[in-house]
């Protein structure tokens, strides 16, 4: 929320931290919560989110905030470059993240936690840049020392850490 407070000069002062009793503040603008009929999320998954999140020690609702963005709780999706399933992992990684089935949740959830807890410990806990590398690969991230000047991995940072902050607010 917005306050607003106009002193004797007219001078208009605004802060979301009211803290001084000297002044009259009026809330000028109530924040809008995030959640809204658009916000389409589930529980139906916590149970294995849940499981992943404590065998690879990450945060449930920053997995629940990757699968929203990755999946929208779809384990049957399936992206226009291959990528399968909740979490939306590639082919090439079913192998060493010990994935047969993709569409399997259990196996996609665990599989894709495993994953970014590795790119997490790889990019020494720095979670923009562990999530650049979740969406553009670790060698892009490696190559710019930061987040790709890529318009979509860009908007993918953004959108799971938006997603993130509702899942904590929830």
């Amino acid at each position: 929320d917005i306050y607003l407070y106009i002193d004797s000069d007219g001078i208009m002062h605004f802060t979301n931290t009211p803290t001084s009793s000297d002044h009259d503040y009026k809330l000028y603008i109530r924040e809008q919560p995030f959640t809204s009929d658009d916000f389409h999320y589930t529980d139906k998954y916590d149970d294995l989110i849940g499981d992943a999140s404590d065998l690879y020690g990450v945060d449930s609702r920053l997995v629940k905030a990757i699968i929203k963005v990755e999946s929208d709780f779809n384990p049957r999706a399936i992206s226009k470059k291959g990528a399968m399933g909740l979490m939306q992992i590639m082919p090439e990684n079913f192998q060493r993240l010990d994935i047969e089935d993709p569409f399997d949740p259990k196996q996609n959830i665990m599989g894709g936690t495993r994953y970014f807890k590795q790119l997490y410990q790889r990019f020494n806990g720095k979670l923009a840049l562990s999530l650049a590398a979740y969406n553009a690969g670790p060698t892009a991230v490696d190559q710019y020392k930061s987040i790709p000047p890529y318009k979509e991995t860009e908007q993918y940072v953004q959108r799971v850490l938006s997603a993130y902050r509702t899942f904590k607010r929830l």
